[in-house]
């Protein structure tokens, strides 16, 4: 299906970062969007000023964790907006420590948000799109999902492991039907969660961006962003004896 199909994007976690990025870019080619994330002043402030590119803006607060509230402002957005073509499932944390170090909270908080509140997140999208017969849900895991990262990292990508395995999940399931399931895997693009990070393989955030909104238009089941370098190396840690990749990560 091409991409001026997909006309309504419902993002999550869309007020800072990629979500934020992916929401100026869609914006700019004409989109109506549904906006969604905590931060409420961040995230109006950015609706008024995509309004005047976008065909239509919605926003709505929402805290993923709250899993109650997920699918009733789910609907709401859709009903603004008159349906949803896409949802993008962005939001997320990148919080962590050491497990084992007195601060469960900060990986238990990860994986809450990471995990259980996208499956919140799918949920409620599948439920709209099951009812259209169509739709296109994009889930955004991380390159972190395809080999497990070491101390503060460990639950974090195995909140994204697992959100990569739904997504392989339903792929199956909807497989030549009308709804389509992409999973994305950002390397380190220049967000806050990655500020501050020093590696050479940092992606700027305008470069980033511009790889995520390639990558969602493919509608490609499994995409690492940027291709380069992250398709060779997501193929090498999934391949590699262990006693290489642990040195990699």
């Amino acid at each position: 299906m091409s991409a001026p199909t997909r006309q309504r994007i419902l993002i999550t976690g869309a007020s800072s970062g990629l979500g934020e990025g992916m929401a100026r870019r869609f914006a700019d080619q004409g989109r109506a969007l549904a906006l969604a994330a905590r931060r409420t002043e961040r995230l109006d402030a950015l609706a008024d000023e995509l309004r005047s590119t976008a065909a239509q803006v919605a926003t709505a607060r929402l805290d993923v964790t709250d899993l109650e509230t997920v699918p009733t402002t789910f609907a709401r957005l859709r009903d603004e907006l008159g349906g949803l073509d896409r949802v993008i499932v962005n939001a997320g944390v990148g919080k962590g420590a050491p497990i084992g170090t007195g601060k469960a909270s900060a990986n238990i908080e990860t994986v809450q948000t990471n995990l259980v509140g996208a499956l919140a997140q799918i949920e409620a999208a599948l439920e709209i799109f099951r009812a259209q017969n169509a739709g296109h849900l994009v889930l955004i895991s991380s390159i972190s999902a395809v080999r497990g990262l070491p101390k503060a990292q460990a639950a974090y990508s195995a909140s994204k492991a697992g959100l990569s395995a739904l997504g392989q999940g339903l792929q199956a399931e909807f497989a030549g039907s009308p709804i389509r399931v992409s999973v994305l895997l950002p390397g380190y693009i220049e967000t806050d969660i990655n500020r501050g990070v020093k590696t050479k393989l940092l992606t700027d955030t305008e470069s980033g961006v511009d790889a995520m909104v390639k990558a969602v238009e493919s509608e490609d089941e499994w995409v690492p962003v940027p291709g380069w370098p992250w398709r060779p190396i997501s193929a090498a840690l999934h391949h590699l004896p262990a006693g290489i990749t642990r040195r990699m990560v």
